[in-house]
């Protein structure tokens, strides 16, 4: 497994995964692309030992959108970090994680946050294992389900 620079052919490899974690719930091709044409910073974690014709295979994906001053930005925000079924507890949500972190470090961001489905507490677990706090919930924020997303952040 390698992590590169989430680009354009990655998106359609993600809508499968987007279909299968999130079903109605999942992003479109169009809110990837516009993720990619605003700057955010987005990563792919790919497997290039499975096909025969060296293609990658994304079997993750993560992205950090900062918000404030390019300079110095106010925040950062986790927007989504996604890891394929098969792949699931490889340590690729951690390492996705800790590449985010990592970048809102380098740019400066004061304080990092992000929304998880109050339900979802792996994700919760992981999250507060790097220092994640619940600071609000958002009602009715997932839709169609309307579920509610619980607010994280830390400092840095």
């Amino acid at each position: 497994m390698r992590i590169v620079r989430f680009r354009w052919w990655h998106i359609e490899q993600v809508l499968p995964i987007e279909a299968d974690l999130f079903g109605a719930e999942r992003w479109s091709a169009e809110m990837f692309w516009n993720e990619l044409a605003n700057g955010h910073h987005y990563l792919a974690a790919v497997d290039d030992t499975e096909p025969a014709d060296d293609t990658e295979q994304v079997v993750g994906y993560a992205g950090l959108a900062l918000s404030g001053d390019p300079a110095a930005p106010d925040e950062a925000w986790v927007q989504n970090i996604a890891v394929r079924r098969d792949s699931q507890r490889l340590g690729l949500g951690r390492t996705l994680l800790t590449a985010l972190l990592a970048e809102a470090a380098r740019r400066g961001a004061a304080k990092t946050l992000l929304e998880v489905a109050v339900d979802n507490a792996p994700a919760q677990r992981l999250y507060a294992a790097y220092g994640f706090e619940p600071v609000a919930v958002r009602r009715g924020y997932y839709q169609p389900s309307n579920t509610d997303a619980l607010v994280m952040m830390r400092d840095g």
